[in-house]
């Protein structure tokens, strides 16, 4: 099964700031690796708390990626990427 990622405006800008080489890292995380997963909440953690219950969380190095999962649609929302220290601002 092959999961659809999808970027929210915000998540686009956020790679676009990024090193070139960090950008190819995320997008190879993203798109080669959980896209092909037959359930990509594998290799992620569920956050914590009432208005986050449907989000999880992708450690790639010093950055985080915070996704939401439709399962109805395979499709991974990308909602937000941040080096960690900014990740849950």
């Amino acid at each position: 099964m092959t999961w659809r990622i999808e970027y929210t405006g915000s998540a686009r800008r956020s790679i676009r700031r990024l090193d070139p080489q960090v950008q190819r890292r995320l997008r190879d995380f993203l798109e080669n690796r959980l896209a092909h997963m037959d359930n990509p909440r594998q290799l992620g953690a569920a956050l914590q708390g009432t208005p986050y219950h449907d989000l999880w969380r992708y450690r790639v190095g010093n950055y985080r990626i915070i996704t939401e999962i439709d399962d109805d649609s395979i499709r991974i929302l990308v909602v937000r990427i941040a080096h960690r220290r900014e990740a849950y601002r």
